[in-house]
């Protein structure tokens, strides 16, 4: 039979063996584990230290970059938007800087800003779903073309309709709209009425009057750090893109806007590009690279060719190859030939009348 003196005897044991061992790694471990952790630390600062001095010959290397390209953008940028009228829209939780940075270069490549839709959150939120589908119904010259689309779907469509310029009507269709006193367009669609429904409901605020004069479009997608955190995140860049995807069919060109990070995971030109979007992406706005190369993306799509460009997942290149040429507007006319008189010559017969 175990007494209490056994007990007792192997509890000093172990507290002794403890001992023991503490004794031991305190004397005979001690400096190895020690130089082994200081040469690691070493080691992890020196790591540190390259990679310091790598970004900051990457952050020069951009800088620099910036400037160059900022230099040549007129160069770049001529004629190739020259003629068309833009509207910029901001989804949102854009930033604002973006978007007015994005409307420079507009104009430096020859495009008239017409102006600007900026989408409220209330307009993706999932509260307000049914009543974005019931809006676009009503504004609809033509409801029953818009069944089988989602509620943003319509919008996108609607909205596209009411920014989109009509096209020009031949002499014969002007001639009978004068006979007919003129009026809203075909289907008695009003495109100011339509887009301020939207406005009136809360859901979109306009600048300047860019109804029925958009030829093409600049969509600024939301900004990464207005977003990071949100657990929604996901939901509304779909409900974006698919507005995105709906507007770009009414008003033939678009790009679509962003930083560096919304072309990685749950972002919106992460979503558009997954999606295969049949308009162009540009993920470095905000910055001269990024915004001069959405312009040039922007004046590719308006031929139907709009690819996937910056240096995100999923690009197509760093920018158009080749660059989209300069557009030949209506009003130029090409200059006469230099005419060095022979052919007035030829025309003089000699012994003629």
């Amino acid at each position: 039979m175990i007494d209490f003196r056994y007990h007792l005897v192997s509890i000093i044991a172990v507290f002794l063996a403890l001992t023991v061992g503490l004794v031991l790694g305190t004397t005979m471990l001690q400096d190895p584990l020690l130089d082994t952790l200081q040469n690691e630390t070493a080691d992890l600062r020196g790591q540190t230290e390259d990679l310091r001095s790598e970004r900051d010959v990457a952050d020069r290397v951009n800088a620099g970059a910036d400037q160059m390209v900022d230099a040549a953008s007129a160069d770049m940028l001529d004629g190739r938007l020259e003629g068309l009228e833009v509207v910029v829209v901001q989804a949102p939780g854009a930033d604002a800087d973006t978007a007015a940075s994005l409307g420079e270069r507009v104009e430096e490549a020859g495009g008239r800003i017409a102006g600007r839709v900026e989408i409220a959150p209330e307009f993706v939120d999932p509260a307000n779903t049914a009543f974005v589908d019931e809006l676009a119904l009503q504004v609809s010259a033509d409801a029953g073309s818009l069944s089988g689309s989602g509620p943003y779907e319509k919008a996108g469509i609607e909205i596209g309709r009411a920014l989109a310029r009509a096209p020009e009507p031949d002499e014969e269709e002007d001639e009978a709209e004068e006979e007919d006193g003129g009026g809203a367009e075909e289907g008695g669609h009003d495109p100011a009425s339509a887009l301020a429904a939207f406005v009136e409901g809360g859901l979109l605020t306009v600048r300047g009057e860019p109804a029925g004069r958009s030829d093409v479009v600049v969509m600024v997608s939301p900004s990464s750090a207005e977003q990071a955190g949100r657990d929604d995140r996901e939901t509304v860049n779909t409900v974006l893109t698919a507005f995105v995807s709906a507007l770009h069919d009414r008003v033939g060109g678009l790009v679509l806007t962003g930083d560096v990070p919304s072309s990685h995971g749950h972002g919106m030109i992460a979503q558009a590009r997954a999606q295969e979007a049949d308009f162009a992406t540009v993920d470095m706005a905000g910055r001269p690279m990024g915004d001069i190369v959405a312009v040039l993306a922007l004046a590719e799509d308006i031929d139907g060719d709009g690819g996937a460009y910056g240096v995100g997942e999923g690009v197509d290149g760093f920018l158009p190859d080749p660059l989209p040429e300069p557009r030949e507007t209506a009003d130029t006319e090409p200059s006469p030939e230099p005419s060095d008189g022979l052919d007035e010559a030829r025309r003089v017969v000699p012994g003629g009348e």
